[in-house]
């Protein structure tokens, strides 16, 4: 992870009145289903960690295997399994019920502890004197998915995000399968959550997520895990994220025309199925805002959109910047290099 690395490209800048007041460097690729590379921009071989970006990619094992159906999983609960929620009633409440139909409780969640990152969520708790559990946190849909993966399995959930875990196991190889990139120990790192995290390059990423998005080079049962993930994922897109968050207002406008997942420290990963690509980014600074407008950006520049559609999208690519009161100060504005423009 260290050692010299070539200069990314500013994407995005951040106008207040008529002057940049930040800027955003940043790295894209995209790839199609055979592996083909659409674009490139900055440096896309410097390896990553993708983090939460792949939840889906490791929520396959959990569908593929059978599983979710033995224990009877919900759209919902599926979509839950590939969520940073937002720890509001309804995340919470998927998270327990899946736990339940494995026989377990919120006790055997790994994921640790935080309040939740809605803000309406972590205020009503707090208005009841309570505190989080593990159930707030935003991992604790994937997690839930472990333990009932584990169960599934006649594995003790117990451990299930060490490494040597046949739960981890299972999710590296669903990794490797999809992205064709070895995900190995020395170039890995511990998660928030405690589960592995495996550093690969953007056209790895991108590659996996057309792959998912296509069912391209995978099993039978894989192309069919893949695509219940994604109509999951947009039938109940508010599972996903939460109230007013990116992923969540994207795929309730697009459906299954997309499937876009946040990651950490500016990491974002797409498929988009019609077309057959999968998209992988980063935003050099870890910044989040930078790293939506990359990615909506992006939407707009490969999908094409009805008007509906591009009004959603434009604004969260390049949106107005608002004060306390309402007042205009500025907006995140895309460099047309992102968006395939002349300059």
């Amino acid at each position: 992870m260290t050692g010299p690395f070539m200069e990314n490209p500013f994407l995005v800048d951040v106008a207040r009145g008529t002057l940049i007041e930040s800027r955003h460097r940043g790295s894209v690729a995209v790839v199609d289903s055979e592996g083909a590379t659409v674009l490139s921009l900055g440096d896309v071989e410097r390896r990553v960690f993708p983090r939460s970006a792949v939840k889906a990619l490791q929520a396959m094992p959990l569908v593929e295997s059978g599983i979710a159906d033995k224990y009877g999983l919900t759209d919902e609960e599926i979509a839950l399994a590939c969520a940073s929620h937002s720890g509001e009633p309804e995340h919470v409440a998927a998270a327990k019920s899946m736990l339940k139909k494995a026989g377990q409780d919120a006790g055997c969640l790994e994921c640790g502890v935080h309040w939740p990152m809605g803000e309406a969520a972590n205020r009503a708790l707090a208005a009841k004197g309570q505190g989080p559990s593990a159930l707030h946190n935003n991992c604790s849909g994937k997690h839930a998915g472990f333990v009932c993966l584990a169960c599934g399995q006649g594995n003790d959930p117990k451990g299930y995000v060490r490494a040597d875990h046949p739960v981890q196991q299972a999710v590296r190889e669903s990794l490797e399968e999809l992205t064709g990139a070895c995900h190995t120990l020395d170039k890995s790192g511990i998660d928030g959550c405690s589960i592995p995290t495996y550093a690969v390059r953007l056209p790895s990423l991108a590659f996996g997520f057309a792959r998912f998005g296509t069912g391209a080079g995978l099993s039978g049962e894989g192309r069919a895990a893949a695509e219940r993930i994604r109509k999951a994922v947009a039938k109940h897109p508010f599972m996903v994220a939460g109230t007013g968050r990116f992923d969540t207002k994207l795929m309730e406008r697009l459906g299954e025309r997309a499937f876009v997942k946040v990651g950490a420290e500016g990491v974002y990963c797409a498929s988009l199925p019609e077309l057959g690509y999968g998209i992988a980014l980063k935003a050099e600074d870890g910044n989040s805002r930078a790293a939506e407008a990359m990615m909506a950006g992006l939407i707009l520049r490969f999908l094409p959109l009805s008007d509906e559609e591009r009004s959603t999208v434009e604004a969260l690519a390049q949106p107005v910047l608002k004060n306390w009161n309402g007042i205009e100060v500025g907006r995140v504005q895309l460099d047309p290099l992102l968006l395939g423009q002349s300059a």
